[in-house]
């Protein structure tokens, strides 16, 4: 456990840190499972309206530093390669 004033404060600012990525992590996950969700139904506008949605969603989590940049391009053209195979 910290024992220091700064140690602690550093301490509270690593679990406010953690709590806020896993909210945004869960958000990323959440919007790119409706795609995937879309895609699976078959339905190939909706699967294109959620790839919308979720594509900069996870470019904003890439430029954060929650994901790595090529992580998400990865699973942007991994999507969209679905979509189009519909």
């Amino acid at each position: 456990m910290a024992n220091l004033a700064q140690s602690k404060k550093r301490a509270r600012q690593g679990e406010k840190s953690r709590q806020r990525n896993a909210s945004a992590r869960s958000m990323m996950r959440t919007y790119i499972k409706r795609t995937i969700a879309a895609i699976d139904s078959g339905d190939k506008d909706a699967a294109q309206s959620a790839y919308k949605q979720a594509s900069p969603i996870l470019d904003r989590m890439a430029r954060k530093g929650l994901i790595h940049m090529n992580k998400a391009a990865r699973q942007k053209s991994r999507l969209n390669s679905r979509i189009k195979s519909m």
